[in-house]
């Protein structure tokens, strides 16, 4: 399993050294944009339409939009002196709480954390302690340049780091339009709807649920596959050498040349016999 970070957990004087690994994996079925034409992928290039030039990494700085077309320039250098500065990257628990006291919406992403190979005993202590108390830890860490506050609870034996939204991050319900204030739902209409939720109440097994669009999109690409549907793209025909060309253009120009007066001289050479044979046939006549 691919590790996306390393450092350690630490609550009160307990360090456990670990390493995060990501918890979930995106299945989607990845679908290329071709050309119609000649079914060639389509790139996405860097280019600046001022300039008309397709920019390279280094030619590309941060810039935070004041007002619409007014930037403020961030240098590398200044970026890098406001992040986290401590060699050694901890997860410091700062708090622990009831797992139910966290709305869903707060959850970001997910990574199972396991231990060094000096960590071992720290990791099952900890492990223990939160089933033992029912509790997770809230904690701090520093991830990809931000500082994101994460949940630290055990799932299958195994601990997880839960990142989740800061409170700012989490738009107001409020904003939610058409949202109905008032209750107009009559008791019947309630008792009903009720008595269907009890009706599909069951217990959560995640096996049963199934993403049927990737499955049927999966059966078609395959038939498609087994079939006489496989385009090929087509290359990219290589670029000509301009200044090659130019010369060999000129070249042609050039030997062009004395041809044409060979032709022009030629001509007017024929011209002069033609017009006196005709001459003298008119004075024998």
């Amino acid at each position: 399993m691919h590790t996306v970070w390393k450092g350690s957990i630490s609550f009160g004087l307990v360090n456990i050294p670990i390493k995060l690994h990501s918890a979930t994996e995106d299945r989607d079925i990845k679908l290329r944009s071709l050309h119609k034409e000649c079914h060639s992928p389509i790139k996405y290039e860097k280019i600046c339409p001022v300039c008309d030039e397709e920019l390279d990494q280094s030619d590309i700085v941060k810039g935070y939009e004041v007002t619409k077309g007014k930037f403020i320039v961030l240098e590398e250098e200044e970026l890098n002196a406001i992040k986290e500065t401590n060699a050694e990257k901890t997860v410091e628990i700062l708090d622990f709480i009831k797992m139910e006291e966290i709305d869903p919406i707060f959850f970001d992403r997910s990574y199972f954390v396991s231990p060094n190979d000096t960590g071992k005993k720290a990791y099952t202590l900890l492990r223990k302690a939160l089933v033992s108390s029912g509790k997770v830890g809230i904690a701090k860490i520093t991830m990809r340049s931000k500082e994101q506050l994460s949940v630290v609870r055990v799932y299958n034996n195994t601990l997880v780091m839960e990142t989740i939204h800061y409170p700012d991050e989490v738009r107001p319900s409020k904003d939610v339009p058409n949202v109905p204030e008032e209750d107009e739902v009559s008791g019947k209409e309630l008792e009903t709807a009720t008595m269907l939720i009890e009706q599909l109440t069951t217990e959560f097994n995640p096996e049963q649920y199934h993403d049927e669009y990737r499955e049927r999109l999966s059966q078609l690409i395959e038939s498609k596959q087994t079939g006489d549907k496989v385009v090929t793209a087509k290359e990219k025909a290589p670029k000509e050498n301009v200044s090659d060309l130019m010369a060999a253009l000129q070249a042609s120009i050039d030997s062009s040349k004395p041809e044409k007066k060979k032709e022009t001289k030629a001509k007017e050479a024929k011209k002069k016999p033609v017009k006196k044979k005709t001459t003298t046939k008119k004075k024998a006549q």
